[in-house]
């Protein structure tokens, strides 16, 4: 049971009001979809970032802008991998054309 209303009890802990009457959105079922198919097609392109993969859900016919994109990617914590350097052989660091002999 509440014996303090509302007002006082945001004042005393020095909160907005605003804060305590806030209700969360509901996911709708096309953004479901939509984040579905960024999952699809994040892992049939993992080098992708979120630009290219906006392009390839606008080709497909999805309504989004790159906010809503670059939020989306962000919630979903995409990253793209970073790139392996292969290592330099020791014929290749010298700047011979032939390899080194054992």
């Amino acid at each position: 049971k509440k014996d303090v209303s509302q007002r006082r009890a945001c004042k005393v802990l020095a909160q907005q009001r605003s804060t305590q009457r806030y209700q969360a959105k509901e996911v709708s079922a096309d953004e479901k979809q939509l984040l579905a198919r960024m999952h699809e097609l994040v892992r049939k392109y993992p080098r992708y970032g979120y630009r290219m993969i906006g392009a390839k859900l606008r080709q497909e016919g999805w309504r989004l802008n790159p906010k809503r994109m670059y939020r989306l990617w962000r919630q979903e914590g995409f990253k793209v991998p970073k790139k392996t350097r292969k290592k330099e052989t020791v014929a290749r660091k010298s700047g011979v054309c032939y390899p080194a002999r054992a």
